[in-house]
């Protein structure tokens, strides 16, 4: 069953999706050459807990050791924070922050570069950037999921790159994964029909080799098999009457929160 959310429910949303976008902008001065990702999870955690009073809603999930996902280069998704993973200058790293608050969690994230970027490195993160924003202006009321999966898919294959399938955008409100999965492929108007008043996630897993992923021994991390760079952006959204708000928009977001 998908939720559809009370406009108190929504107010509760908006509020922990500005956490979430507060939590980026914050630990975007501390990714540099020489950093931890483990360090970069403990500020990302003393800031939640310490400045937002909030929870960080990955920690202790299903057993996620962790209060960010840090994913680095060729890992798609879910990459554990360590004190052996060392930024370097020419990396690429996707930050996945979930505060909770109030009953409520807001999801996002955003791939950084890290000190000087191949020209590859660049153009995957813009075009996985713009894979989500072309989904999330698809958000109105009677669109279907299919129209977000198919606008991504076309955009993002014909920059020459490939769409990751294992894995999906979902749900989100009182539950931290919820119905309906929001994936990124699709035909037109195929999938559930959008309606006022739903929150999910749209977050894009944009391949600069092929699409084949492989879970690895620690049953959290996913790399691309061929161990090509690998790109990923996420915002909550909400369905309004008239069409979307990004409930998790940043200041250096370059797209409207409403449309």
């Amino acid at each position: 069953m998908i939720n559809i959310n009370t406009p108190e429910e929504i107010d509760k949303m908006r509020a922990v999706g500005r956490l979430a976008a507060e939590q980026l902008e914050m630990i975007e001065e501390h990714i540099k050459p020489g950093v931890t990702t483990a360090e970069l999870d403990r500020i990302c955690h003393e800031f939640t807990v310490e400045h937002q009073q909030a929870v960080p809603a990955p920690l202790n999930y299903k057993g996620f050791p962790k209060s960010i996902c840090t994913s680095v280069n060729h890992v798609v998704c879910h990459g554990i924070p360590s004190d052996d993973k060392q930024l370097k200058s020419g990396d690429i790293v996707n930050i996945d922050v979930t505060p909770k608050k109030d009953g409520f969690h807001g999801d996002s994230s955003k791939t950084f570069l890290v000190g000087d970027a191949s020209v590859l490195a660049k153009r995957l993160v813009i075009v996985t950037q713009e894979c989500l924003y072309r989904a999330i202006r698809c958000v109105r009321p009677g669109a279907h999921l299919g129209d977000l999966g198919h606008a991504i898919q076309t955009f993002a294959e014909k920059e020459r790159f490939s769409v990751v399938r294992e894995y999906c955008g979902h749900g989100i409100g009182r539950i931290f994964h919820d119905e309906p999965q929001v994936m990124h492929y699709g035909r037109p108007g195929s999938g559930i029909e959008l309606q006022p008043g739903m929150t999910f996630t749209i977050e894009p897993m944009i391949n600069a080799g092929k699409a084949a992923v492989k879970l690895l021994r620690d049953e959290w991390t996913v790399v691309t098999k061929d161990h090509k760079l690998t790109a990923q952006w996420e915002h909550t959204i909400l369905v309004t009457d008239a069409g979307y708000e990004i409930l998790t928009l940043r200041s250096d977001d370059t797209i409207d929160r409403c449309g």
